[in-house]
């Protein structure tokens, strides 16, 4: 693989997005988008040793000139589609796909992914990114959680919001209005939000 090839790998294998790595490296997206587009004119070693620390990978990896990875241990993460009702949430069926991300940086406990399929959450998360979801049945007021509506069929990503005794899944686009969660429109919370990541 090519200098481009093993750069962009590592970063969708740590889960971070051009930005986030640009932030770790003081360089702007764009700047790493041109790494990863091949433009490497120039590139300092001291710029490929920080991208290799922001990526725990050995930096004779990145350049090609090794095939060892250092502290590049992995997980594999399901991916949730439609959900099998009555069935556990991580349950075979509910499965698309899976995705691999570096296990040093995940949270303990059961952990999915939820693909965006709307724009609903937009501009917070961009639309047909794979939110990282943390299972658990509750989150505090304010975070964005994954949720399951539609008869337990759908899982949906909304922020929570809480008045009184008013549960409402809140959409981050003001194009779209609130869900009410009441007796004929039940929802049960699967896990909180951590990040997200998208495919070029």
């Amino acid at each position: 693989m090519s200098f481009k090839e093993r750069l962009k790998t590592a970063r969708e294998k740590r889960g971070m997005t051009l930005a986030e790595l640009g932030e770790k490296i003081n360089k702007t997206e764009a700047t790493v988008q041109r790494y990863e587009s091949g433009n490497i004119k120039n590139l300092k070693n001291d710029t490929i040793e920080a991208i290799a620390k922001a990526l725990r990978v050995n930096p004779a990896y990145l350049m090609g000139w090794s095939d060892v990875v250092e502290n590049f241990k992995t997980r594999k993460i399901p991916v949730l589609g439609i959900i099998t009702c009555g069935d556990p949430i991580l349950a075979e069926e509910n499965i698309e796909e899976f995705r691999e991300s570096i296990d040093d940086d995940l949270p303990s406990g059961n952990l999915f992914y939820l693909k965006t399929r709307g724009n609903s959450m937009t501009p917070t998360i961009p639309e047909n990114s794979y939110v990282l979801i943390a299972q658990q049945s509750d989150v505090d007021d304010g975070d964005i959680a994954a949720v399951l509506v539609n008869g337990n069929t759908e899982a949906t990503l909304k922020r929570i919001k809480r008045q009184g005794n008013i549960v409402m899944l809140m959409p981050d686009n003001s194009d779209y209005s609130p869900y009410i969660v009441t007796e004929d429109n039940p929802a049960t919370i699967l896990g909180k939000a951590i990040k997200f990541s998208a495919d070029l």
